[in-house]
């Protein structure tokens, strides 16, 4: 008897909420999105110089996105699911 109600009090239970893993598949996307933004721009022959690589989407853009979807995912971690 006594090894069943600690059984049930043992049941497994989910560190994060639903909210949580929402929140994290959102910061998700948005640090795969600044790596896709970030990602290109290079040239074919290596003795021509291509200046999009500095293009504003490389350099102001894909960066804050990342930094963004780290901030959403530090933000889900903290999110206390339980609290409405």
């Amino acid at each position: 008897m006594g090894e069943q109600k600690r059984k049930e009090a043992a049941k497994a239970e989910f560190i994060f909420g639903k909210k949580n893993y929402k929140f994290m598949l959102i910061g998700l996307a948005f640090i795969a999105l600044g790596f896709i933004l970030m990602s290109g721009g290079g040239s074919d022959d290596p003795n021509v110089f291509n200046p999009e690589i500095f293009s504003w989407r490389r350099i102001r853009l894909a960066p804050a996105l990342v930094l963004i979807g780290f901030g959403i995912e530090v933000y889900a971690i903290l999110l206390n699911p339980d609290k409405k």
